[in-house]
């Protein structure tokens, strides 16, 4: 695989285990996977070694002649880090690091050094270092030391240098603290979601593998100013933005954090207070990268997480994006999912996009005429801000309008109409 990167803090050396059953090309591409990770980190990749075995070495995850030269590859590379792209135990970092003489990270605890750099609100803060901790805390009773890594580097962030050397009772005192301030974060998103549905307005969840292009297609269906770069986990906080589709409704669209194959399960439950925005979702916009040679195991790996998040049934549309980049439509298999192929960058089929999501939410939306007396015109602006107006006709009590809109807003109207 090509080595990537040249100006960089720190040097890394990647090391994958290919297992029976695990064929040549998957490995390569979670190593390459690994890499992108590694260099979003901010380190430069100096090697990538592959072994081939029965199963990991229960002691080393890597055979011990493996490690002795690996240690050599490090020496000679100056490389600070070995990062394996597995989840390895206490036990096995702690050997092995003790054979290759530089601190040793797995895929789990980087993913977590690039959360911990990319969280901007309390929100997201609470939840990487939640799940730092967490991580860190069997890790801590493996070893029997305090972990204290003073040296700098990937795998150094989030909790900070003084977290690290806190005692185990400590470190469950800050679990338990933050467990409870995050409680408090979901209760008062329920009371926002409780505010928004007294004034129903659909919500739409912008879901995907990460770097498939979510924050660049709600800045482009939005105007928002999210935060876009060529790199994983580039968004981490989630931001809701308010769209016009084109028959007048008004909908949400929420940007949530990307997904990633073998996303650690502890991840995802620490991240729950956000994803519980694809949760309560109305609509899903399932955004790939068409471009990606292996965009198939993408969707896959996200269709897992929505799964494990019991929102695998929710309405749902595949949008393709990055179809600048592409030849031909992707191949999709799937008839009972709509599709719509869009490339954010250019604003192609961002109308049929909008079109689409009209469509999905058009199935709670009804037609009814509403006869407006005149005294009570004031309702007129809302029937045009929540709905489509199809026709209408002055006479002489009042104004007859048929419309087609929410179900819940023709409700809510009628009974003003009723009760006034």
């Amino acid at each position: 695989m090509e080595i990537i990167g040249e100006d960089s803090q720190e040097k890394a050396v990647l090391i994958g285990v290919e297992l029976p059953g695990t064929g040549s090309q998957e490995v390569e591409d979670s190593l390459e996977e690994l890499a992108r990770l590694t260099e979003t980190a901010g380190a430069y990749v100096a090697d990538v070694q592959v072994q081939r075995r029965k199963r990991p070495h229960p002691a080393t995850f890597i055979g011990p002649g493996k490690a002795e030269e690996l240690r050599d590859i490090c020496a000679e590379l100056e490389a600070g880090v070995v990062i394996c792209d597995r989840e390895i135990s206490p036990g096995q970092a702690n050997k092995l690091e003790k054979i290759v003489e530089v601190k040793v990270l797995d895929r789990t605890q980087l993913i977590l050094d690039i959360f911990a750099g990319r969280a901007r609100t309390r929100e997201g803060k609470l939840q990487v270092e939640l799940a730092q901790l967490e991580y860190m805390l069997p890790r801590l009773v493996g070893t029997g030391t305090q972990l204290s890594r003073l040296g700098g580097g990937i795998g150094t962030r989030g909790p900070g240098e003084t977290k690290l050397e806190i005692d185990r009772r400590r470190i469950r005192k800050r679990i338990s603290d933050l467990r409870k301030e995050i409680i408090e974060v979901r209760r008062h998103r329920e009371l926002l979601r409780r505010g928004r549905k007294e004034i129903p307005v659909p919500l739409v969840s912008l879901v995907g593998y990460t770097n498939a292009g979510k924050s660049t297609l709600l800045n482009s269906l939005t105007g928002a100013e999210v935060l876009v770069e060529d790199k994983l986990f580039a968004t981490l906080d989630p931001t809701t933005r308010r769209v016009d589709l084109p028959n007048n409704q008004e909908v949400l669209f929420t940007d949530t954090v990307g997904f990633i194959k073998n996303l650690p399960h502890h991840l995802v439950a620490a991240f729950r207070a956000t994803l519980e925005e694809v949760v309560e979702a109305d609509l899903l916009l399932h955004v790939v990268d068409a471009s990606h040679p292996n965009y198939p195991e993408q969707v896959e790996a996200v269709n897992s997480v929505l799964e494990s998040l019991d929102v695998g049934g929710k309405s749902t549309i595949m949008v393709f994006n990055k179809m600048d980049r592409v030849q031909d439509l992707p191949v999709f298999q799937d008839p009972n999912v709509p599709w719509v192929a869009v490339s954010a960058h250019t604003g192609e089929g961002l109308d049929n996009l909008l079109g689409a999501v009209e469509d999905a939410l058009g199935k709670e939306r009804v037609r009814v005429t509403f006869s407006i007396p005149y005294d009570k015109s004031s309702l007129l602006d809302t029937i045009h801000q929540k709905g489509q107006v199809l026709h209408h006709e002055h006479g002489q009590d009042g104004i007859s309008l048929e419309v087609e809109m929410d179900r819940v807003w023709a409700e809510r109207i009628e009974s003003k109409l009723e009760g006034e």
